[in-house]
């Protein structure tokens, strides 16, 4: 898996590809939620449930069925004044949905485990992309804070870090572009 960290900083990046109308503390408390909740599934390893069943590690909460419904569960209960049909409540389904299956996509370029389930509970294959230049995270929190862990979050400010960075800028840029061009 790419670490939390990496995984919190892509759910940033998308959420600051749009402009928000809802509340910002709750938005980005639950975008950085959706990013970090499929690693949930760790804690199937406690009560015996081995990496490669559906309910393993990168099984069913890493599908992208999973994102889509949680990213609607997140809306329906985390923006209850917000109606799932209208346009906020669509954009932010979207959103949430997206920022989940972000989770997935970016476990899928790690040099690591048994690949990502995306299409389950209907098909339980793992699945890598053909390039795989993250290395993969340790589980748990006392195995990152090691050399290990160091030599993941130099590997992903390389191959996550500065990619964002620049799309970030890229966006800065644009926007400030287009608040120049709409002052004249």
């Amino acid at each position: 898996m790419a670490s939390a960290f990496s995984h919190a900083l892509v759910a940033y990046a998308i959420g600051r590809s749009h402009l928000w109308t809802v509340n910002a503390k709750r938005f980005w408390t639950l975008t950085v939620f959706c990013s970090i909740a499929p690693d949930l599934d760790v804690l199937a390893f406690i009560v015996g449930i081995p990496y490669e069943h559906v309910l393993g590690h990168r099984g069913l909460t890493h599908s992208l069925l999973f994102a889509c419904v949680f990213g609607v569960g997140v809306v329906r209960f985390g923006f209850p004044t917000v109606l799932l049909a209208s346009t906020d409540g669509k954009r932010l389904v979207a959103h949430f949905s997206l920022v989940t299956a972000s989770h997935g996509f970016l476990d899928a370029f790690t040099n690591g485990g048994l690949g990502v389930a995306f299409f389950a509970p209907i098909e339980n294959s793992r699945y890598f992309f053909p390039w795989t230049p993250v290395k993969v995270s340790p589980i748990g929190i006392f195995s990152f804070f090691s050399e290990w862990g160091i030599q993941v979050l130099a590997n992903e400010l390389c191959w996550i870090g500065i990619p964002v960075g620049v799309w970030l800028l890229g966006m800065g840029l644009v926007s400030g572009r287009k608040e120049r061009h709409d002052r004249h």
